[in-house]
């Protein structure tokens, strides 16, 4: 199931210059200052989920209607894509500030016979250039004045990307997908008190009038918990699309609207009619890793989850290769008072965020959209080259990281300082017939550009692009380029028995550059400590963006910090929001195979299976 990226059409030689550029990026690694905080949030850590339990099909998301919705579609016989596209449309109505239509996704399907990969991520419109964020004086802009606006809209995907692998691997007629969404559209639901958190903390939202009309009282106070939101306009346009598919937001009266509020915003962009014509979602190659007993697949650029995640395991593979003390099945997780009622040993938390810094360092040097940057996917994958990664991880921490010199390198580029936000949600399902999809939908900030059409919110993901297109005049990988899709810490992936091919598990997660932490943490959970769903997720999170150590406030004990430090760790403790959701497949003593799934505490999310 490797997969394979075709390099030949990039002809450019520039080796000598990848020394130059490596030292640069040495110069320039992120300080704590430079890190984007969690990109939603924080709204506490819930202490009544269990492991569900289910015989025939499961569905999780991040908030209980939209799992609910996932279920009722598998109930009628739906496959894993159907329920997951019930779930997109119910998210885009109860979780605005986190995905919806007006986004994109990164979907990574097994059909019973193969992984696919489905790539629903937004492009650059035509009319944009790399100085989209720049100031006149040449100087990047701030964070929020490139968020709020026409500007930051890509061209949305997500619809595209469900309507692709909705022809190869749908059951259930497309309309049908959408009936929860609409009937919750036109009855209405209760405004959650995360969705209460995040309309009352966004300091943005003044600015668009639209938003303003649907979230806040006429004395401009946020909603209350419980508040009954009806969306008719959304209502509408989920009508529209469940009977002439996505060609309804794509083209006609629909598509004018969006391209009207982009480009007449006071901080406007250049989406246009034709942008929105011409979108196509992408099939691709899906990247398959071995680790020890198993196989990991994600999705390939322009996300760097999969290449990241996959570094990950294989880094820590190697150490325990080569030095068996540092074997994470011997390092298991220890009961704590704190809310999760586990933390990870200090040793465990030390060689993960190690690898995690040589896999960010990797990422920020290379990582970008494959149709326009010539990214040495298999070299930075290659078990020859981790353990050469490996080697610089010893019993006291790096630090920070250097990007390495993977085999195929090209084009020496200039690293990416541009930090990440995005905001996300997750689904995963796995249906009767044993398919199974995860999905990590976005519009990239909280309620993305904070423009809003017809009931729905439009990304902001040209800010996923780097501020910044070039430094010391070599280009910078991930620049804004006409057509181009940003580079995605997305990491929606699938896990495999290596040895009889057997399905394993569904997971992923939202949480912007942080995304990859947090599924390497849940998947060493369940794969090397044995952990079931629930309790994999409940893992405090942890790890490094090449950086400091972050740890998830008020989770770990003064004893682990302690320990960090010792080992050299610069350590700090931040909200870490994570959402992720997992479904596992077991066995019993006697072979029979069941699900089991998992949701985020952090989050409002749920897993529900019959």
């Amino acid at each position: 199931m490797f997969s394979a990226f075709h390099l030949s059409r990039f002809r450019l030689p520039a080796l000598s210059l990848i020394a130059a550029a490596l030292t640069l990026t040495a110069c320039n690694a992120p300080s704590v200052s430079t890190l984007p905080v969690a990109p939603e949030s924080a709204s506490g850590f819930r202490t009544d989920l269990q492991t569900r339990h289910a015989s025939k099909h499961m569905a999780a998301a991040a908030n209980p209607l939209a799992a609910e919705a996932g279920r009722e579609m598998l109930r009628r016989g739906g496959s894993a894509i159907d329920a997951a596209i019930a779930m997109q449309a119910v998210l885009t109505l109860v979780e605005p500030q986190s995905s919806g239509i007006g986004g994109g996704a990164l979907i990574v399907l097994w059909d019973g016979k193969s992984v696919r990969t489905y790539d629903g991520r937004e492009t650059a419109p035509a009319g944009a250039t790399e100085k989209l964020f720049l100031q006149a004086d040449g100087t990047p802009m701030s964070f929020t004045p490139a968020q709020i606006g026409g500007r930051s809209v890509g061209t949305p995907g997500v619809l595209r990307a469900l309507e692709l692998a909705h022809q190869k691997h749908g059951r259930l007629p497309w309309a049908q997908l959408f009936e929860p969404a609409i009937k919750l559209a036109e009855q209405g639901f209760a405004i959650s008190p995360r969705l209460h958190l995040l309309i009352a903390s966004d300091s943005s939202m003044r600015s668009s009038p639209d938003m303003v009309a649907y979230f806040l009282n006429a004395d401009g106070s946020p909603k209350a918990v419980g508040t009954l939101l009806k969306n008719p306009a959304l209502a509408a346009v989920l009508k529209r699309i469940a009977n002439e598919g996505p060609d309804a937001l794509y083209k006609g009266a629909i598509a004018q609207e969006i391209v009207s509020k982009v480009q007449g915003h006071s901080n406007p962009g250049s989406l246009s009619l034709v942008d929105l014509k011409n979108y196509t979602a992408k099939e691709r190659a899906p990247l398959c890793t071995d680790y020890k007993r198993w196989q990991v697949c994600g999705m390939p650029p322009p996300s760097s989850g999969g290449i990241a995640v996959a570094q990950i395991l294989g880094t820590l593979q190697a150490l325990e290769t080569r030095e068996k003390h540092f074997a994470l099945a011997s390092m298991k997780p220890l009961k704590t008072s704190a809310p999760a009622g586990i933390e990870p040993s200090p040793e465990a938390v030390h060689l993960i965020s190690e690898a995690e810094r040589l896999a960010y360092a990797d990422r920020a040097q290379y990582v970008a959209d494959t149709d326009f940057v010539p990214v040495p996917v298999k070299g930075l994958v290659d078990p020859t080259y981790l353990a050469s990664r490996a080697a610089l991880i010893g019993d006291r921490s790096m630090g920070t990281a250097s990007p390495g010199t993977p085999p195929g390198i090209e084009v020496a580029y200039a690293p990416d300082r541009s930090p990440l936000r995005i905001s996300t949600s997750q689904v995963v399902a796995v249906d009767d017939q044993g398919g199974a999809v995860s999905m990590t939908t976005t519009i990239e900030s909280a309620f993305g550009s904070h423009v809003m059409v017809q009931g729905f919110m439009l990304n902001n993901e040209m800010t996923d692009f780097s501020f910044i297109p070039e430094e010391n005049g070599q280009k910078v990988a991930n620049r804004v380029e006409p057509g181009k899709r940003p580079r995605s810490s997305m990491a929606p992936t699938l896990i495999f028995d290596r040895q009889s091919g057997e399905f394993l598990a569904t997971i992923g997660s939202p949480g912007g550059s942080q995304i990859i932490e947090y599924v390497a943490k849940s998947t060493v959970g369940l794969l090397d400590w044995n952990l079931d769903a629930q309790s994999a997720i409940n893992l405090p999170n942890f790890g490094s963006r090449n950086g400091p150590t972050e740890l998830e406030r008020g989770q770990f004990s003064p004893a682990l910090i302690q320990a960090l430090k010792d080992k050299g760790h610069s350590v700090n403790e931040i909200d870490m929001t994570s959402g992720t959701q997992a479904i596992v497949r077991v066995k019993d003593a006697q072979g029979k195979a069941s699900l089991t799934g998992g949701a985020d505490p952090r989050r409002e999310g749920e897993a529900l299976g019959d």
